[in-house]
């Protein structure tokens, strides 16, 4: 499988190049930033671009935007998404706007070689690949009140499979569920865990559930 590099921390793109070197990628171009990679697609596609999330100039989104140019562009080129960070707003976005051959994943999951080769040819079959953490590391900061005390123990079955990174399709299929009582569910996880803040979140979630399958 051919892939493509996008990350201004130096260290970590080469030493990331070298071990998909040795698990059998081919590594046809680096880049510091989302224009040198956009430059580099242009002249020869890859089968999955790894893009960091933060880049050059603004260390912001620059990252799902340069996915977004990918994909208007190259639209068989997966994407890979890193992470530094837990941020629910991008992953959701990533989930919401791209229709498959995506992923979101913690920079720290690249460690697991096995596990991130994996994920790296599921996305460039077209699968959507996001982050178990994200989901665990969200439930599993300490508060004074444990959110999940709140659940009631069909969201929390819920909760449990989307941590494993099942889609709603699939935890419907699990539970034995109509697909809309799995988003219901899970609309009403996020918003007693505090990821919806606000009647436009509350839209946004909705829109990607609905995008969710297996």
């Amino acid at each position: 499988m051919r892939v493509m590099l996008a990350d201004d921390a130096v260290l970590f793109r080469e030493g990331l190049a070298r071990i998909l070197a040795d698990a059998g990628f081919t590594v046809t171009g680096q880049a510091g930033d989302g224009n040198t990679l956009l430059d580099l697609i242009r002249a020869d596609p890859p089968d999955v671009a790894v893009i960091d999330l933060r880049m050059p100039p603004g260390y912001a989104a620059e990252g799902i935007e340069t996915a977004a140019a990918i994909r208007a562009r190259a639209p068989a080129v997966g994407l890979m998404l890193l992470s530094q960070y837990v941020e629910v707003h991008h992953a959701l976005r990533l989930i919401n706007e791209f229709d498959g051959g995506v992923g979101y994943l913690l920079k720290d999951r690249v460690s697991d070689l096995a596990a991130f080769g994996t994920d790296l040819r599921r996305v460039g079959r077209g699968d959507t690949v996001i982050d178990s953490d994200l989901v665990a590391r969200l439930v599993a900061r300490r508060r004074e009140r444990d959110p999940l005390d709140n659940l009631t123990d069909r969201e929390r079955a819920v909760l449990a499979l989307m941590a494993q990174g099942l889609s709603n399709v699939a935890v419907a299929a699990d539970l034995h569920l109509a697909v809309k009582t799995v988003e219901a569910h899970v609309t009403a996880i996020f918003t007693k865990l505090g990821l919806i803040q606000h009647e436009r979140e509350h839209r946004r979630v909705l829109a990607v559930l609905t995008f969710l399958r297996a």
